[in-house]
């Protein structure tokens, strides 16, 4: 094209140069000989002042079209380097500040992907976006943790990521509807998860959006919130009361020093045990209900449990690469009361066991023994404050397990175990 271009302009030009040559020869009666020499000579001329006059315009044509098909393959990097004073010259100069402003854009957009990309990979909500032949177009780490994926998800069909997926899952997907399902983990406490779901197109093709978010923390914080203000209320309400009865309790036996009757002291005594069993107990209620903001340090595993076996017959396996960054007061609190409830629970101080592992999520701890276990109504409401089986007991060790468990962002679950028995996992993240 350009070198027909070039040639059609060189053509015009000598046609329009010798034409007129050629009239006057043909009147002036000048011989053929002659009249050739001077046409050629004309032509010569002609073409060479025409090539070096379309040069410029060849030029500009040329970078135009280079320009142009960089546009097309989406390369903006490159300008044009011709800089004419003519039209042409304004038009390449236009061409630059439109690839100038395209490449600023392209790179802001991108900067923005980048960003959005970013924010959806540590997002805890689980993301998938399929096309309509139902592949994965994209996916972050929550979804490959949702679907157990050891790499990314891109490029493999849902349909078969679910066949070794959990069934609740596949169904809520095969629904297709917004809503709440549960998950049932093996190790883990049944998980609450809302599904939203949406049909939307892109680059003319349409996809499909899920978007999962996992409500079972945000549940339990509201319901250990509920119980944290009763338990504040029941213990503003009995401190009132326990302070004045303390008080007179103290002036009565002062006004009676002198008197002899072993029957008020019996009186009196009985009194004073109950008023401290009280205080005992709204003691142990409120250092649940106003559990301190964990002190993260690293813990020294063998220091923190050389002290527990003095106390308890315990098996220890535990796991020398295990690196923990815990309240070193609270995760010992969580594991007195573990073991304790494994010794009241029947088990064989032989058959209780602590075993302490290390995995790619962070800390594993688990507590098992071979005592009664327990059943399913016992296992839904053994974390939840003020339940117990036990006829002397508060209801609190394993609802402050699991508040200690959960502001160190933790997961703790129950499980009985086939050989008998009960078995408490415990999960404090990496």
């Amino acid at each position: 094209m350009r070198f027909s271009f070039r040639y059609k302009i060189i053509t015009l030009c000598i046609a329009a140069s010798t034409l007129p040559l050629i009239l006057v020869c043909y009147f002036a009666g000048i011989s053929l000989l002659y009249s050739l020499l001077a046409l050629l000579a004309c032509a010569l001329i002609s073409g060479f002042f025409a090539a070096q006059l379309s040069s410029p315009l060849i030029d500009g044509m040329n970078s135009l079209e280079t320009g142009l098909l960089n546009f097309k393959d989406g390369e903006l990097a490159t300008l044009l380097a011709y800089d004419g004073s003519d039209e042409l010259g304004d038009l390449c100069r236009l061409y630059n500040q439109t690839a100038k402003q395209l490449r600023q854009e392209k790179q802001w957009i991108y900067q923005r992907e980048l960003m959005l990309d970013k924010v959806l990979q540590s997002s805890p909500q689980a993301v998938l976006l399929t096309n309509d032949q139902g592949f994965i177009v994209y996916s972050n780490h929550s979804a490959r943790s949702l679907l157990d994926a050891k790499s990314a998800l891109e490029g493999a069909k849902l349909e078969n990521l679910l066949d070794s997926s959990c069934e609740q899952l596949t169904r809520a997907i095969h629904k297709g509807v917004d809503g709440l399902f549960t998950l049932d983990k093996a190790d883990q406490e049944s998980q609450t998860w809302h599904m939203a779901t949406g049909r939307l197109l892109l680059n003319n093709q349409f996809h499909q959006l899920y978007v999962f978010k996992q409500l079972t923390r945000e549940l339990s914080r509201q319901e250990v919130e509920v119980w944290k203000k009763v338990i504040r209320i029941i213990s503003h309400e009995l401190n009132n009361s326990l302070g004045p009865m303390s008080s007179m309790l103290h002036s009565a036996q002062l006004l009676t020093k002198e008197v002899d009757e072993p029957r008020l002291k019996r009186v009196f005594t009985t009194i004073e045990e109950r008023i401290k069993h009280l205080n005992e107990f709204v003691q142990g209620y409120g250092k649940f209900a106003k559990l301190p903001t964990p002190q993260l340090s690293t813990i020294n595993w063998p220091t923190l449990i050389e002290p527990l076996k003095s106390q308890w017959q315990v098996e220890v396996l535990l796991d020398e690469r295990v690196t923990t960054d815990a309240d070193h007061t609270q995760l010992e609190q969580l594991l007195i009361n573990l073991l304790k409830n494994a010794y009241e629970s029947g088990s064989n101080p032989e058959d209780v066991s602590l075993t302490v592992q290390q995995e790619a999520s962070g800390t594993h701890i688990t507590v098992s023994d071979k005592g009664k276990g327990m059943s399913e109504a016992v296992m839904a409401n053994a974390l939840i404050p003020f339940y117990s089986t036990k006829a002397t007991g508060s209801g609190l060790g394993l609802a402050l397990c699991r508040e200690i468990v959960e502001a160190h962002h933790g997961q703790i679950s129950l499980h009985n175990r086939e050989q008998g028995g009960l078995s408490v996992h415990v999960l404090l993240p990496a």
